[in-house]
């Protein structure tokens, strides 16, 4: 019996005119008497999507794999370069050390991560799920073979990823009923592939999706509970506690922001306890390395150094990119607040991430992942997807390259090709960012209709 109260679907090939114009190859779009089958529903078709993007990355790293991560020209020019490898050995990981560990010893050997609280465990623990599937060798051994260990970490990291590119998509694919198909701009993204097992930063991205899913179901605890495991993870998900202060000052739901803050803050608090508890002070290294950072790949603050031949002291670095920020989060918020109806979610979300991510002091290839998930949900349209990505494919190649030295020309000259990778990318950044924007003041053109309650419960101004 057909159900309904089921919300009617949006097909992309009657929704998007990129997908309308390539479906004409196969017949043109989706016609009124089109059938569905009974077992490849959305979901399941995003899912495979997502497994065979994740697959064609992992293709992508085998130069890498072949050479066990021991050729340090090739992991450049060859574009397969992932942090894993090496940190499990330069971090401890091999050993199974505690990553908070207070040890002098062991302090003495290997350097604290300096990622955040979730990131290290993850790490620790696929440490020793290596250490398992490797026979679980003796610790001490003179003949254990490290290198291809590492290999080996690599692949159960890569095989966690991939769950969780899956749990990202599935989540993606319900936050709205009416729309499981925009997902597949996660699913099938250029960005996923290339970037996903660079670091750990895909760790980060499923709570992103999952603070999407839960708003959109009007859970503001459980919206609060993924921001604060995000945010244990990397800092950015903390960010998206200023979409829900626009929206809820808009509609005066003070209980909604509270509710939501006190989660956030809850969950983060818990994530971090068992490293507080054990090692402060190696907990403290993430915030530490963070504000002594010098500007570094990416970042607008590098080009100017190269370009003018000076040099930016930390100071001025941090002050710059927060103030920058700060003034940038109130402009999202005078835009939230002086749009006709109340914008979404993942609108806010990512306009206050995209801010932040322009003028970091480092902005690595694979920060792209912050942004993947809002993007995908703010503008569902995949002409200005592929605008976007396209400049993070080429800076992609380009930072490699870079650090390969084959874009600097002889005698030492200025790397103005890295340069322009730069300053193509974050173009690429602010056309979508516009987009987003023009969306918000012009709810119209907004490709996600939102339904009459919503705008009725919307506070305009």
């Amino acid at each position: 019996m057909k159900d309904d109260t089921a919300p009617t679907r949006v097909h992309p090939t009657q929704d998007d005119a990129v997908v309308a114009g390539l479906s004409e190859s196969v017949g043109g779009p989706m016609g009124s008497r089109a059938g569905r089958h009974s077992w490849w529903s959305p979901v399941r078709v995003l899912l495979v999507l997502t497994a065979l993007t994740f697959a064609l990355g992992l293709v992508a790293k085998t130069p890498c794999v072949n050479s066990q991560w021991q050729d340090t020209e090739q992991r450049y020019t060859h574009m397969c370069y992932s942090d894993m490898p090496y940190l499990y050995t330069w971090r401890g990981l091999a050993d199974l050390n505690w990553p908070y560990t207070d040890d002098a010893a062991v302090r003495a050997e290997y350097e604290v991560m300096e990622y955040p609280a979730g990131i290290s465990y993850w790490a620790w623990g696929t440490g020793h799920v290596t250490w398992w599937l490797s026979g679980t060798p003796d610790l001490d051994a003179e003949d254990r073979d490290l290198v291809q260990e590492g290999t080996l970490y690599f692949a159960v990291n890569a095989l966690g990823f991939a769950l969780v590119a899956l749990l990202t998509t599935w989540l993606m694919a319900g936050v709205n009923r009416r729309r499981p198909w925009d997902a597949a701009g996660f699913a099938l993204a250029p960005a996923l592939a290339l970037t996903a097992t660079v670091n750990w930063d895909l760790l980060a991205v499923v709570f992103v999706a999952g603070a999407a899913w839960a708003w959109a179901r009007e859970r503001p605890l459980l919206t609060g509970v993924m921001i604060g495991l995000g945010t244990a993870v990397k800092l950015y998900p903390l960010f998206l506690l200023g979409a829900v202060l626009v929206i809820c000052l808009r509609s005066r739901r003070w209980r909604t922001l509270a509710l939501t803050a006190a989660a956030a803050g809850g969950a983060w608090l818990l994530a971090n306890a068992p490293a507080l508890l054990t090692g402060p002070a190696q907990w403290k290294v993430f915030w530490s390395f963070n504000s002594e950072r010098a500007a570094d790949l990416g970042s607008v603050w590098l080009v100017a150094q190269q370009m003018f031949d000076t040099w930016f002291e930390v100071e001025t670095v941090n002050l710059g990119s927060w103030v920058f920020f700060i003034l940038w989060c109130v402009g999202v918020l005078a835009l939230g607040w002086q749009a006709p109806v109340s914008p979404r979610f993942a609108q806010l979300g990512f306009l206050i991430v995209a801010g932040f991510l322009l003028v970091n002091k480092v902005y690595s290839p694979q920060y792209v992942l912050w942004l993947l998930p809002l993007a995908v949900l703010a503008r569902p349209r995949w002409r200005d997807l592929l605008i976007w990505q396209a400049g993070e494919v080429i800076y992609f190649a380009a930072v490699w390259w870079y650090l390969a030295e084959e874009l600097t020309p002889a005698g030492d000259g200025a790397p103005v090709i890295y340069w322009l990778a730069i300053a193509l990318r974050l173009a690429a950044q602010l056309w979508l960012v516009a987009v987003v924007a023009r969306d918000v003041m012009r709810p119209e053109k907004d490709p996600v209709e939102r339904p009459p309650e919503v705008l009725q419960r919307s506070h305009s101004l």
